[in-house]
């Protein structure tokens, strides 16, 4: 019997019910799910993690649908797909990443995995890092009261 290995990426900076989400359903397309955690240096596409990138990774690996939690590779994305070889590769309803692009380059690398795009997490507003930022900033103000 084969193992259907299943990869999910992401930054994932502030767990939120979305993130717990995307690697959930994520998880139910396989036996085996690996989350690739962005390198704080490769995220350029948002603002700068705010928790360090391997507090992130442990913070994933913690989660109970997820089997293997690793940091991407600081050059190369691709280099983590090419030594998991996943059947399916998920990304969330809100990463950006062209699917057809995505599959062209992975094939260009002797990659075939499926890619699947996991819909949004229908079940509130704060599945978001940067909403749950802004919630905080105007429920406590602009660093005038205590976070905790």
């Amino acid at each position: 019997m084969t193992t259907r290995r299943v990869v999910a990426t992401g930054t994932f900076d502030i767990l939120h019910p979305g993130h717990l989400y995307y690697l959930s359903e994520s998880k139910k397309l396989g036996d085996e799910l690996y989350v690739i955690v962005a390198r704080d240096a490769n995220v350029k596409h948002k603002p700068h993690p705010i928790l360090p990138e391997e507090q992130r990774r442990a913070m994933i690996a913690a989660l109970k649908p997820v089997d293997h939690a690793i940091l991407g590779d600081r050059t190369d994305m691709f280099r983590p797909i090419e030594e998991i070889r996943p059947d399916i590769i998920t990304i969330g309803f809100n990463q950006y990443f062209d699917e057809e692009k995505l599959r062209s380059e992975l094939a260009e690398r002797g990659l075939h995995a499926d890619v699947i795009r996991i819909g949004r997490y229908a079940d509130g507003d704060l599945a978001s890092s940067r909403l749950i930022v802004q919630r905080i900033i105007e429920a406590r103000g602009g660093g005038n009261q205590p976070l905790g």
